[in-house]
């Protein structure tokens, strides 16, 4: 898989995570009675992070990718991992801005 094609991917698995969680999260407030739109941006924004951390596939990875990138001098492994974060975080908040899209905004 080359680089680029790893970014989409991590992408869209953030914007998924984050879609995936509020939408079937505010679907289980319906059952306990509270309002799903509050409950589908509140589940939006904390699930961000996670969102992130599952798309580059877990933390161990990308410390142990760091640690040997900074240690052996390995600059571009380093810049490789940093950008596969930040494509993770860009799906997430894209994923957040669609959810506070379909809710009317901030509730």
């Amino acid at each position: 898989m080359t680089f680029e094609q790893k970014m989409v991917i991590i992408f869209f698995t953030a914007l998924g995570v984050v879609l995936g969680a509020s939408l079937i999260g505010s679907a289980s407030a319906i059952l306990v009675r509270q309002p799903p739109a509050t409950t589908m941006v509140r589940l939006a924004g904390e699930i961000k992070i996670w969102a992130i951390v599952a798309a580059i596939g877990g933390t161990f990875t990308a410390i142990e990718v760091l640690e040997s990138g900074i240690f052996d001098g390995e600059i571009r492994a380093v810049l490789k991992q940093f950008l596969y974060v930040i494509s993770g975080f860009a799906g997430a908040q894209v994923g957040y801005f669609l959810i506070l899209y379909l809710a009317g905004g901030k509730n």
